[in-house]
């Protein structure tokens, strides 16, 4: 199950997401990382999501962890991996604590 579909936030068209927009910003000032996001999409298709500036700044961690982790998997697919012990090697570590 994604979890979109286990989300009870009704998915808004574009223009109604836009009209939302300034309460959407006043429950955001008020509930900071609490406040209830806004989803919105074509054909109510959920695209995109509007959360507070405070829950964005939490989860920037993770958001950058998974960009990683994307770019790591499209390394190892081109064949564009050097094994950490290589490295290692490389800068003069033991590669043995890295295998």
């Amino acid at each position: 199950m994604s979890i979109a579909s286990a989300s009870p936030i009704p998915v808004l068209p574009t223009n109604e997401a836009r009209a939302v927009l300034p309460q959407a910003l006043a429950r955001f000032r008020e509930s900071g990382a609490l406040a209830e996001p806004v989803v919105f999409g074509a054909q109510r298709r959920p695209e995109g999501v509007m959360i507070s500036f405070e829950l964005y700044s939490e989860l920037l961690p993770v958001i950058e962890d998974v960009e990683i982790a994307h770019l790591v998997r499209e390394r190892q697919a081109a064949g564009d991996t050097v094994p950490l012990a290589d490295v290692a090697v490389f800068l003069g570590l033991n590669a043995d604590d890295y295998r």
